[in-house]
């Protein structure tokens, strides 16, 4: 029989047996309970687990629907009511093109996995945002966790450092923790890494509380939640409890605070990633998951060009090009790419045609994502959509198996259930399979 743990734990699954049963009598004699065995249990280091190829993971939101024709699919050869006014640029895939705003990108296009054929069937923004942060099509009677929010509740806290962090802030609330307890929400910034005197919320002392005055503190609240525990039981307070304990390691650790000093960084190398926004936060997410941070989304820009999507794109694409490239490129000489898992995505794609404002509008039914890293093949196209890049053509990817995959390369199993409320078990990722062609 397997039994999982409760929404708000941290714990791994358990499968009972009949040895288990044999320790679960035993520890009633060291006066433990069944959740605190359970809790010990987790706390030991898994030597018969199997390595993951991606160790960590970094999203890159693209907000309000990229275009593919306008990025990773352009169709050169369409009429130019479906290709559009812009041109393109060859890339170190042999034969392969992608928009000319992307020059940096194609030279480093050996090292990434461009997936031309994502699908889904919802057009609007709140859903289709939610199928490509959770693998789940929205539910009203169930709101699921982010893929963030799932690794932190499957792989915990590394380094002192908080599992899953927001940069600057969390995107949307389908990015947060769903049924499981919001201690498995994101860590927010708070700020932009891109801005003038950057600093992230609530990592210092308050200037007349003294490291001996905060060992203090931390001691009495750990009086306080004590005798507390055994007569409330609430997701709040497990909740409340988790956030003061993850802010106790953040503040007293600085390796941990470091992680999110941007400033350390060379300023050639900060100058290489761009002084803006997409630059920034990408320099950002890569100091948070070589610290210890296992799952980073950041947002950057505004895709929705309904209305001058060359300009638009102009305006956007090259700061993301010079930005995502020297992220590639850090992460591979740093020795940290094959095992950080990053992905580009956005919520749907453009429509075929160019509108009668010179834009395109919302289109599920095909679109791209990127995958790099983390136990992806390099310099690899997969999937393709038709001459018009109106619909999947070949290997149509569906969010569940994206999902599934990206749970693979960190090492969870992605048809495991976890327990929402009510006592109802959820599967990871329903009805998802992992895409082994995609796999290193």
């Amino acid at each position: 029989m397997r039994v999982e743990p409760p929404a708000g734990s941290p714990r791994s699954p358990l499968l009972f047996n009949r040895r288990n049963f044999l320790h679960v009598g035993a520890i009633g004699a060291l006066g433990l309970t069944l959740d605190q065995y359970l809790r010990l249990q987790a706390a030991e280091p898994a030597a018969n687990k199997k390595k993951p190829k991606a160790e960590a993971c970094i999203h890159i939101f693209l907000p309000g629907g990229m275009a593919h024709q306008e990025s990773w699919d352009p169709k050169p050869f369409a009429p130019v009511e479906y290709r559009g006014e812009m041109g393109t640029v060859r890339t170190k895939i042999e034969g392969e093109v992608f928009n000319e705003c992307l020059a940096k990108t194609a030279a480093v296009a050996d090292q990434i996995a461009v997936c031309r054929a994502m699908t889904h069937g919802e057009a609007a923004h709140e859903r289709g945002t939610h199928n490509m942060f959770t693998g789940y099509r929205p539910s009203p009677a169930l709101k699921f966790p982010s893929m963030g929010s799932v690794v932190s509740h499957e792989l915990g806290v590394r380094n002192n450092l908080p599992p899953y962090v927001a940069v600057p802030s969390m995107p949307a609330q389908e990015a947060g923790s769903g049924y499981l307890s919001s201690s498995f929400a994101p860590f927010s910034l708070g700020s932009d890494p891109a801005n003038g005197g950057f600093k992230v919320q609530d990592l210092a002392l308050p200037g007349s509380v003294t490291p001996d005055r905060f060992a203090g503190r931390r001691n009495m609240l750990d009086a306080v939640n004590a005798h507390f525990a055994g007569k409330e039981k609430s997701d709040n307070l497990d909740a409340m409890d988790t956030f003061y304990q993850r802010a106790y390691g953040l503040i007293s650790s600085e390796k941990a605070r470091d992680a999110f000093d941007i400033n350390k960084e060379d300023a050639k190398l900060r100058d290489a990633y761009g002084r803006n926004a997409a630059g920034q936060r990408m320099l950002m997410a890569r100091r948070l998951v070589e610290g210890g941070v296992r799952f980073v989304t950041l947002t950057y820009g505004g895709w929705d060009l309904h209305n001058g999507i060359v300009q638009g794109t102009k305006n956007q694409l090259p700061q993301f090009d010079q930005a995502f490239a020297a992220l590639i490129t850090d992460l591979k000489t740093r020795g940290l790419l094959d095992s950080t898992l990053v992905m580009v995505s956005s919520e749907f794609g453009r429509t075929p045609k160019i509108n009668g404002t010179a834009g395109r509008d919302h289109w599920p039914k095909v679109f791209s994502v990127v995958l790099a890293g983390g136990g992806i093949k390099k310099g690899l196209i997969y999937g393709k959509s038709d001459a018009t890049a109106t619909e999947p053509e070949e290997d149509a990817l569906t969010v569940e198996d994206m999902a599934h995959t990206v749970y693979t390369c960190l090492g969870i199993d992605a048809d495991k259930r976890l327990m929402s409320p009510g006592d109802r078990p959820i599967d990871i990722v329903r009805e998802g399979h992992t895409r082994k062609d995609l796999l290193a």
